[in-house]
């Protein structure tokens, strides 16, 4: 009996996840995600900071909507306030302004805008999309010489898009596992990177690091 209570429950688990993503790639503008519970321990920014992301992609998703409706698809996605802007927009005037509207946002320091002129995906690329980061953030979670929660990861029409503050070496490990993942056309790094000792120094007092700013962090350009 127990085990037939949690197979249905594990189902009815997994078809609300699945709903919920669906769903939040229908969304013309959408959240990059959120930390959850415990993960903001394991997050390599401040909590503080991760609330400033969460903030920006929030303000951010709301003008845009209130400017551009459903005219646009958009997913916003914020990381130590360095925004990546993905999605489907009508025009190159309506991408430039989408920029303008995002780098007015409080705390956003910077933006990475590669949205594309074109019609807006379909719900069944965006399910797909959906399913891909999935993939790519098992197969993350897997790799046992990387740490799956430093890096944040984005799938727009089979692109993947990695987010995080890591080492040169981690950066280039997390990009081979993502373009082994089936389905992936094209990864693009949109990393600011640390040093190997600044990364020993956060291990050994995780809860003591400073905030990541331009300052003493290299931010990468997107590398495809």
């Amino acid at each position: 009996m127990t085990f037939r209570l949690n197979r249905t429950v594990c189902t009815l688990l997994a078809a609300v996840t699945l709903a919920a993503g669906v769903a939040g790639c229908a969304t013309p503008v959408v959240l990059g995600g959120a930390a959850i519970g415990g993960m903001m321990v394991l997050d390599r920014r401040t909590a503080g900071t991760q609330i400033e992301d969460e903030s920006i992609e929030l303000r951010s998703v709301n003008r845009i909507h209130g400017a551009h409706g459903d005219k646009v698809h958009i997913n916003v996605t914020s990381y130590n306030r360095q925004v990546l802007l993905t999605g489907e927009v009508p025009s190159a005037e309506a991408r430039e302004a989408i920029e303008k509207i995002v780098m007015g946002v409080e705390n956003v320091r910077s933006v990475v805008n590669d949205l594309a002129v074109m019609p807006n995906t379909s719900i069944g690329q965006r399910s797909n999309d959906t399913f891909i980061t999935g993939k790519v953030r098992a197969s993350l979670v897997d790799a046992k010489d990387i740490s799956a929660s430093s890096f944040k990861v984005v799938t727009e029409r089979n692109v993947v898009y990695l987010m995080g503050l890591v080492t040169q070496r981690e950066a280039a490990r997390a990009t081979a596992i993502a373009r082994g993942v089936t389905g992936v056309s094209k990864v693009v790094r949109v990393f600011e990177y640390l040093t190997e000792e600044d990364l020993a120094r956060m291990n050994a007092a995780p809860r003591k690091s400073a905030p990541v700013t331009q300052d003493n962090a290299e931010t990468s350009t997107p590398v495809r």
